[in-house]
């Protein structure tokens, strides 16, 4: 395996600063409208009326959804499945020939997926480590991305993946589609009119009851899973059932937890209200409390982000049902002048007289149309790859804190935490020989 060099952080190959001071305008204008992607005539636009073919790696759970949703466009072909577990084959299929009218083909290695020029696009929604090859990989072949989140395993991985989306033209809509809900919106643009009056903290949490996934031994591999594939750039291990399907979020060589699950959803929305990006400090406490299990990822967990004149924090508890401010998921302004809570049903401002409310609107549907507008026209997308990278950046730091065990500077402009060895050695990873990260 090859080891990280901390001078990826240090001098990476684009203007750090430049590309951060971006973002906040990237996402101001979000709720307005569309920012071109590229120059005129440097990539071709598909007509109006012209069906995009999709191809989407990764079928099980969110996978089939996204896939099953994409193919329900009238103007998109699912052609093609991808995914190492051929079992899954039966039901992705019928899904998608369920939604569109036609099954799709099937292929057990996403390279070939890459190298067929009839695919104009791809959704990836696999687990959290293959997420930035693929999607890189896909930017080099001239493939458009829809990738799930979070878009990256470490913050290293985000940054490779923004530049390969820069460098190659390419459309990269990260799979936070609460961007695309008009309540969400609406609820940040009351946040930032001034509203509230001045914001100084925003919280972010999700509070829900999970199972605990129990002790399990090491198992031959089931039959047609192509175990090795899977594993990709992660460590060689046994194959055990408790790390596969779902379960592989707790662990860290292939998820994030619950920061990387629910955490991108409602931190996104936070540092999106706020109008801020990645912090300067992160200070993360928590644990195994409840679970007696094999996952490694905390089951409660609290983390602070520092800015220079406001503050975020997020909390996770898999072990209760009672939630903040009555929601069991959502993010909370906290203003000198009111509070706005909002969560996937609508949005409430308390200690105001006579303030508006929302109901729910749609996101999902409409985040997936908007890919496909992007594709067509070039145009920026609702959650850019650039959004979902910082977002994604934020859990993982959340995660680097509690694992270093102490608080963590951070410099936004080098990606990096200083002379903290230890820190920098988690915003990236070792990667198998056959899989290190691409260069773009």
């Amino acid at each position: 395996m090859t080891e990280m060099q901390p001078i990826d952080f240090v001098n990476p190959p684009i203007n750090r600063r430049q590309f951060l001071n971006s973002s906040a305008k990237n996402a101001a204008g979000v709720a307005v409208g569309m920012v071109g992607l590229a120059s005129a005539g440097a990539v071709a636009k598909a007509a109006p009326n012209e069906r995009i073919n999709v191809a989407g790696i990764g079928i099980r759970g969110q996978g089939k959804f996204v896939s099953s949703s994409m193919a329900s466009l009238p103007d998109v072909n699912l052609a093609t499945v991808c995914d190492i577990d051929e079992n899954l084959l039966p039901r992705a299929a019928k899904s998608i020939q369920d939604a569109q009218g036609k099954a799709p083909q099937f292929e057990t290695d996403f390279r070939k997926v890459l190298d067929d020029k009839s695919i104009d696009a791809v959704v990836i929604a696999t687990p959290d480590h293959w997420h930035a090859l693929i999607a890189i990989m896909a930017c080099q072949a001239g493939k458009d991305v829809y990738v799930e989140k979070p878009v990256s395993h470490n913050v290293l991985e985000g940054v490779r993946m923004v530049e390969a989306a820069r460098k190659h033209n390419r459309v990269v809509q990260s799979g936070i589609h609460q961007r695309s809900g008009s309540h969400f919106q609406s609820a940040v643009d009351y946040v930032r009119s001034g509203k509230l009056g001045k914001v100084r903290l925003a919280k972010a949490w999700t509070i829900h009851t999970r199972k605990p996934i129990g002790h399990k031994a090491d198992a031959p591999t089931p039959p047609g899973v192509n175990y090795d594939m899977w594993l990709g750039p992660a460590a060689s291990r046994p194959f055990n059932p408790n790390r596969f399907h779902y379960n592989w979020h707790w662990f860290w060589d292939y998820g994030t937890g619950e920061m990387g699950n629910w955490g991108v959803h409602m931190l996104d929305i936070a540092r999106w209200g706020m109008g801020v990006d990645l912090p300067n400090h992160v200070s993360a406490s928590g644990g195994k409390y409840y679970f007696d299990d094999d996952q490694q990822t905390p089951d409660t967990h609290l983390v602070h982000y520092r800015y220079d004149d406001a503050m975020i924090t997020w909390e996770h508890r898999l072990w209760t049902n009672h939630g903040q401010e009555g929601r069991s998921a959502a993010a909370g302004f906290y203003g000198d002048n009111g509070t706005l809570i909002v969560d996937r049903g609508g949005w409430k401002v308390y200690d105001q007289k006579d303030a508006p409310t929302s109901d729910t609107s749609d996101q999902a549907r409409t985040h997936h149309e908007n890919f496909i507008h992007c594709i067509k026209t070039r145009e920026t997308p609702t959650s850019d790859i650039e959004i979902g990278h910082i977002t994604s950046a934020m859990c993982h730091l959340g995660n680097v804190a509690y694992r270093v065990g102490r608080d963590i500077q951070f410099d936004p402009a080098t990606m990096s935490c200083g002379n903290d060895n230890e820190a920098n050695a988690l915003l990236g990873r070792e990667y198998r020989k056959e899989w290190e990260l691409p260069v773009v």
